[in-house]
């Protein structure tokens, strides 16, 4: 057996002992969606869209902070031809040019530099508007990044039960298959001692291909679902998991469930929604913003330099810029109608997501009882198909009943073991699904 490798359960600081080939390694339920949550694909996306909108939230706050520019030119000119409107003889005799006073200036370069600050004071409330309902967005982000853990997790108790039943049923298959070929073995030799009929060996070699077609497809099963839950665990491929009742935690079956009115208020889908509405209510406010003139501070300073010409410094400026788009009382008009036919299509989604919620809550429900109830029948079943079995295999051994008999009953004891082990995973499935509706499925996991 080769050495074993150590795997670090992030976030859970346990390790797990995986060896090569076929030892199995037990994993918790709460170890495994507290990896699910958090490293696999589906959640870290989320997670990184939650990241987004935070940072496009901090563009849009940064609108409110002053604009400030700086520019600058150099211009090399060919030789222009100035002809001044207006100057003085004494001011043109010193420069460098060499011209006499009466003139014309040699000017072949321009310098102008520019700084300028614009500060908003008024824009109809668009800038506080648009802040609030990035900000909406943002939150309406992380509630979905919420909701997308929760189904991440509900899925991993999923794989948990499928791998618990196909594994149970492999267990079985192959208990039953080991008696099977043992009778094929006894009825082999009873045949060539002429105790029975051919065909009742044949019955008996066909229920035993039944029996390994059965275990070869789950086995098959078992390789994929096991390969789908590593593979979201973010695990190594090699890693196979063994599912058995010691990894759920029981106490999660004394979870108080919620009413259906706190149910509905903790369901994240739906709080995403609320979020979104309250978003599309501040772009009604951002819509009807442009009705309203815009109103800034401004201010600057100007550098110019025209060789020998002009020269210009410390030109600063400071003032109002006023501004406002006519064309707006006629246009804006439908950007707002634009507006509030989204917020009533978020109210809609609302609508229709709560009564979604109030039937999966009822659904949920009585599948979860279904699966008592189920429970129950199919233990009573178990046993009656034990006593039937012992009860046919000894009239069959003394001659009362035929081969059909005995491998109907047998049949039917290993159907009744399936079923029972079924019904066991089923009731913990149910359970999640229910607080899954009620909203209280990451609650009931210990990820801290």
């Amino acid at each position: 057996m080769k050495n074993k490798k150590i795997i670090f359960l992030l976030l859970a600081f346990i390790t797990i002992g995986v060896s090569h080939a076929q030892q199995k390694t037990s994993l918790s339920l709460n170890d495994a969606v507290k990896l699910a949550v958090t490293q696999s694909d589906q959640a870290i996306l989320a997670d990184n869209k939650v990241t987004t909108k935070g940072f496009e939230t901090d563009v849009v706050k940064m609108n409110a902070y002053p604009d400030l520019k700086i520019s600058g030119q150099y211009l090399r000119l060919t030789n222009a031809d100035i002809h001044l409107k207006s100057s003085g003889s004494s001011s043109d005799s010193d420069s460098g040019s060499g011209e006499s006073g009466g003139g014309t200036p040699k000017v072949n370069q321009l310098m102008f530099g520019q700084a300028s600050f614009s500060v908003p004071v008024f824009s109809g409330f668009k800038l506080k508007n648009s802040i609030e309902a990035s900000k909406k967005i943002a939150e309406a982000e992380k509630a979905n990044a919420k909701h997308t853990k929760e189904q991440i997790a509900i899925q991993v108790v999923q794989y948990y039960a499928d791998l618990y039943k196909v594994q149970q049923s492999i267990g079985l298959l192959r208990e039953s298959l080991k008696s099977s070929q043992q009778r094929v073995v006894d009825f082999t030799n009873m045949e060539q001692n002429g105790l029975i009929a051919r065909n009742d060996l044949l019955k008996a070699q066909l229920a035993s291909s039944r029996r390994q077609i059965a275990l070869d497809e789950a086995e098959k099963n078992e390789r994929v679902i096991n390969y789908y839950l590593v593979t979201l665990l973010k695990l190594p491929a090699e890693t196979q998991l063994q599912i058995t009742p010691d990894n759920i935690d029981r106490n999660v079956f004394n979870t108080k469930l919620n009413s259906e009115s706190d149910a509905i208020s903790n369901r994240n889908d739906l709080a995403a929604l609320e979020l979104e509405r309250q978003a599309a209510e501040s772009q009604i406010k951002v819509a009807k913003a442009d009705y309203y003139p815009s109103l800034a501070l401004t201010g600057g300073y100007v550098a110019l330099d025209i060789q020998n010409v002009v020269r210009v410094e410390n030109a600063m400026n400071v003032g109002v810029g006023l501004s406002y788009n006519i064309s707006s009382i006629f246009k804006n008009g439908k950007a707002v109608n634009a507006a509030k036919s989204r917020v009533k299509e978020v109210e809609q989604q609302q609508q229709v997501l709560t009564d979604e919620i109030k039937e999966e809550i009822v659904k949920a429900g009585e599948e979860y009882q279904l699966s008592l109830k189920q429970d129950k029948v199919y233990t009573e079943a178990e046993e009656q198909a034990a006593e039937n079995y012992r009860i046919v295999k000894d009239k069959y051994d003394n001659g009362l009943v035929d081969t059909n008999d005995l491998l109907d009953a047998d049949v039917d004891d290993l159907t009744s073991k399936i079923n029972r082990a079924y019904s066991q995973a089923n009731i913990a499935l149910k359970y999640y699904e229910l607080l899954d509706a009620n909203g209280q499925l990451i609650q009931s996991f210990n990820l801290n």
